[in-house]
């Protein structure tokens, strides 16, 4: 159940010594070409391996990813950006592929430079390293705060035959992505054609990935990147229809799983909720709202007390942006009905915190404007989350 599920693949985790004495370098290597599509952040302060993946995966064939931990070689300038132009041509010259067909990801710390003797001494130590039952050790060496690794593999068929996705994560903070979340690595052993791929992976992303939020914050680093190998054998999927369908399905699933590990694992986390919004004008509507309330501090530490404060919910659908009738809005905890056309009902509190407690929490939010909905998987904020970014640094 990991990256390397999908036939075609192999992985490594090895400690290379950016982190001490923790696995902080993973390689993912396909045994030829594959097609392969990436979707990155949005925050225009990008880090070096994102500029540099960017550019490589235009070419549409990748071969290999390397990623590193404990330093995100973001706001590095030109040295960073030569920095991951070299993690690119070390893990090129190893894979004996042209160095285009090689991605580049970091996480860690921004702001620091790579220590290149490092990472260089760690790629020659993974390659020997390689095999399909690495995928794990990749898992943990690309973690930073994260207290466990995230991995998925689902089942599918194509015409038959027998297909897998692969797929590995991790993000504990800075998780409000915008187009993926942090390092997020999918593999597949069906043959896609280049364009559904890319299709396919922005889909899935939109449905999963970009709907988790632990602290509001869309990181510097974020991607989210997909090879298929073609190597199950199963016919190749060129056109939309019943495959490309069962392929994307397999997709989603692998991807809407580590969405759901990342907010659970996220930093000081102890409870998470689904805010579901209902009856807007547009699903832009629906989800602008779903991700104010998400990301409320208020809502958020509501949640991690268990105190089910209704109208801190209601304040932040007033102030999303989102023009509405508050006085049509109802609200749910659980199955509690709270609020109803903008105001207080009866209810029983004791059942309303009940409803707290429950895993994940439910807040539903009717706003009767429309037929579109919306959602988005948010977490508690803890003294925990405040102890570990108080001193990520130091």
């Amino acid at each position: 159940m990991s990256v390397t599920a999908p036939l075609g693949f192999r992985a490594a985790g090895v400690a290379s010594g950016i982190k001490p004495d923790l696995l902080d370098l993973a390689l993912v290597v396909a045994d030829g070409p594959c097609a392969s599509a990436g979707v990155f952040t949005a925050n225009l302060a990008q880090a070096a391996p994102v500029l540099v993946s960017r550019e490589h995966l235009k070419g549409r064939r990748t071969r290999a990813i390397v990623a590193n931990a404990g330093c995100a070689n973001a706001a590095t300038g030109d040295a960073g950006l030569a920095d991951a132009r070299a993690m690119a041509a070390l893990t090129a010259r190893a894979a004996a592929c042209p160095v285009e067909q090689v991605v580049v990801a970091s996480t860690g710390v921004i702001g620091v430079r790579l220590p290149m003797e490092k990472v260089r001494a760690g790629i020659a130590a993974a390659f020997p390293r390689l095999s399909r039952e690495g995928g794990p050790d990749a898992a943990r060496a690309i973690m930073t705060t994260d207290t466990k690794p995230k991995q998925a593999a689902v089942c599918f068929t194509v015409s038959g035959a027998t297909c897998r996705v692969g797929g590995m994560a991790k993000g504990a903070g800075m998780i409000a992505p915008n187009l993926a979340t942090m390092l997020a690595f999918f593999t597949t052993d069906a043959a896609v054609e280049p364009a559904l791929l890319r299709r396919a992976l922005g889909e899935a992303v939109g449905e999963s990935l970009n709907r988790i939020t632990v602290d509001g914050d869309t990181s510097t680093n974020d991607c989210a990147i997909l090879l298929a190998s073609g190597a199950s054998g199963a016919p190749a999927i060129e056109r939309e229809g019943a495959d490309y369908g069962a392929f994307c399905d397999a997709l989603t699933e692998a991807a809407r799983q580590l969405a759901r590990m990342l907010v659970r694992d996220g930093e000081g986390v102890t409870r998470i909720a689904e805010v579901l919004v209902e009856g807007a004008r547009t699903p832009g509507d629906a989800d602008r709202i779903a991700r104010t309330v998400a990301e409320s501090p208020l809502v958020k530490t509501a949640l991690h007390g268990g105190d089910p404060n209704w109208g801190r919910v209601l304040a932040a659908v007033g102030r999303a942006g989102v023009p509405l009738d508050i006085r049509r809005v109802s609200l749910w905890i659980g199955d509690v009905h709270v609020a109803e056309a903008g105001a207080a009902r009866e209810y029983a509190e004791k059942t309303a915190a009940l409803a707290m407690q429950e895993d994940p929490v439910r807040l539903r939010i009717r706003l009767a404007e429309g037929e579109a909905s919306g959602w988005i998987w948010t977490s508690d904020f803890s003294h925990g989350y405040v102890d570990i970014n108080a001193h990520y640094r130091s």
